[in-house]
Formats: structure tokens, sequence, C-alpha cells
């Protein structure tokens, strides 16, 4: 066996070996889901938020990043801060892993992606984006119509790879996911003036709708025809929420509560809308509302037993960089706490609700 040859097995045995001991422990509690008719998916994109930002915006000029400790500490092997706003792995690689697409999913942005990478899906989704054009300006991140730009460049990148047959059929059968729309009203209509002087909640969740439905519509222009799109989950009961306007008691903030059921129930219905009008689309509404409600209201019976404060510093208010190295009295075990931070789930949350939401939601896709 000659000298070149056997640096080029061992390398390969190195490769071998780091997948296994860093990256496959990780995903011991993902199960792989059945999918009716013996569908096959070729591919999952999405679109969103930070709760399925896998690390685009360490790529972007914004404060809006958790790409250092203590964020990313149970990744892996531990400690691999990746962009993702969570302890561990991200609803986008949970949703992946359980299609059988493969077992994280990673940012469009990341400058090591390889052609396999891209043709078995990626997230385009920013950290602080929304369905409001103005929630992603006012913190300088990639806002949906960015995101669509970069599915437009990636269908031409796989095309240029591939070929028109071969692209035409990912696009079309990949399923689709869009999580989006806490921010507009956590952020940009309660916490800052530009939207409550203008519009009252009835009126901003009509514009929220709108462009949700315009979205949609553009989404499926591009070829997409497998859409589950997330609804606002309960967004008064996250810690920053409770800390902000919940008093001494740290009650869930009523007003975002009812704003964000107001807004899913507009969105479901243009989702139906659309669905007669694109009769070949297959949308599904996916209920994050009710099935983080259950966990909130029955947290035991989920594993939890820390509902109203984050695993990061204190849990009242810390973020993104708030939530650092530095940050205080951080949890040393995530296991039953609901939230990582005091906006976002940890993973443990995560791959309660993913199952909760998305698996007996799976046969309507197809």
């Amino acid at each position: 066996m000659n000298l070149l040859y056997q640096k080029k097995l061992l390398s390969r045995w190195l490769i071998a070996i780091l997948w296994c001991s860093i990256i496959a422990p990780i995903f011991q509690h993902v199960s792989v889901m059945s999918l009716p008719n013996n569908e096959t998916v070729p591919a999952v994109m999405v679109f969103g938020d930070s709760i399925v930002d896998p690390g685009n915006n360490n790529y972007i000029t914004t404060l809006v990043k958790c790409n250092f400790p203590p964020y990313g500490r149970d990744f892996g092997e531990g400690n691999q801060p990746t962009g993702r706003f969570s302890n561990g792995l991200v609803p986008s690689d949970i949703i992946a892993a359980k299609l059988g697409v493969k077992k994280l999913l990673p940012a469009y942005l990341d400058p090591n992606l390889q052609l396999q990478d891209l043709l078995t899906g990626v997230s385009f989704a920013s950290g602080g984006a929304g369905y409001d054009p103005l929630t992603a300006e006012l913190v300088n991140v990639m806002s949906l119509s960015d995101q669509l730009d970069m599915f437009k460049e990636y269908i031409k990148k796989i095309n240029e790879a591939v070929g028109r047959n071969r692209t035409t059929m990912i696009v079309s059968k990949s399923i689709y996911i869009v999580c989006v729309g806490s921010d507009d009203i956590a952020n940009t209509y309660y916490q800052s003036p530009f939207r409550s002087a203008e519009y009252d909640i009835p009126s901003y969740t009509d514009f929220m709708a709108s462009e949700a439905s315009k979205f949609l519509q553009e989404l499926y222009g591009l070829g997409a025809r497998r859409i589950g799109v997330f609804g606002l989950s309960v967004i008064g009961c996250v810690p920053s929420q409770r800390t902000l306007g919940g008093g001494l008691n740290r009650a869930c903030l009523d007003s975002s509560n009812q704003a964000a059921m107001l807004f899913n129930s507009k969105l479901n219905s243009q989702m139906v809308v659309l669905g007669k009008k694109f009769s070949d689309s297959r949308l599904v509404y996916l209920d994050s509302y009710n099935g983080f409600l259950s966990m909130l209201q029955n947290p035991a019976k989920f594993g939890f037993e820390v509902i109203k404060k984050g695993c990061c510093g204190t849990g009242d208010i810390e973020v993104s960089i708030l939530c650092n190295r530095y940050s205080i009295n951080t949890c040393s075990n995530t296991t039953h706490y609901l939230f990582w931070d005091s906006y976002h789930p940890t993973q443990e949350a995560y791959l309660a609700l993913s199952s909760l939401v998305f698996d007996n939601k799976i046969k309507d896709f197809f």
C-alpha cells in the first residue's frame, strides 16, 4: 500500500470518526417517519426567522447573532455555537431528520456548502425577520423578500449543476416550511412606535396576513407545491414578554397572545383560499400555538419544570448578544427548561413541539 493511498484512507477514516463522534449523537432523539404511499422527499427548504435560522445571520452585518457560547452548548458533543438560536437543534433540523432527508439543515449562506448539501435542501431563514418588511429592516437582517431572492439564486445554481428536469423535480417535490411572524407582534408592534401609531392590532394582523399571502403566492410561483406554515406560538408567555409586561408575578402577556391568535385565524383562512386557488398545491397549517400552550399548561407531562424563565443568565431578558459567555447563573442542565434564552425554546422543547405539531400533519403534504 503506497504512502499516498494510506494518507487518503486515514483522512477518510478520520472524517468518518469525526461524524460519528460529533454529529451523530444529537440525532438519537429524532426518528425518521414513514411517509404515505412510499413517498420520498428530495429536499427541505425553510424560510423564516430565528426559530429556523441555522446560522445565516453569521454571514451578515447585524447584532441579531448567536454564534458564540453558551449557544450550541448541547449541539453535537457540546459547546458548538453554530448560529442556531438554541442550545442545540432547531425545528428545521428536526423536520429534515423526521422526513429522512438529512440530519442537519444547513444555512444557505454557509460558504462551505457542497452541491449535495444544496440538492437536499437548506434554510434561507434569518433571525429577526417577519412578514412585515419593516421588522427585518429595523434589525438589519434578511427579509422574506431577500430570502425569496436567495431561493431564486438557489434554483439557478442547482439548474446549472444537475439540469432542468432534476431541478424541476426537486423544487416541486420538496417540502417547504415557513416559520415567521412572532417578531412582528412582539418587537415591531409592541416594542417600537412605528406600527402601533399607524395600526391597531386588527388592522396590523390584516396587514401581516396579506403579506403572508403574497409570500406564499410568490413561493408557489417559483415552483413550490408542498408548503407547511407554522402559526404564531404563545408569544405572550416567552420569558422576555413576561418580564416586560407581566408584572411582579411575571404572568403571560394576554395582549400578545390575543394578537397571535387573531393573526393565526387570518393566516389559516388565507391558506384555505390559496389552497382552492392552487389546486395542485398542498398548503398545511401547523398549529404551534395550541401545541406550545399544551406544554405550558402541563409541563410535567413533557418533562419540563421551569417555564417562566430561560436557562441563560437570569433567564428573564437575555437573548442573542445579551446571552453570552459572561452571563451569570446560566443553568447547568437544560433538560427541564422549556426555554433556552428569554425568547427561544430549548432543543428539548423543540423536539416535543415538533412531534406535537408536525407528526400528525405529515400526510397532508402528499
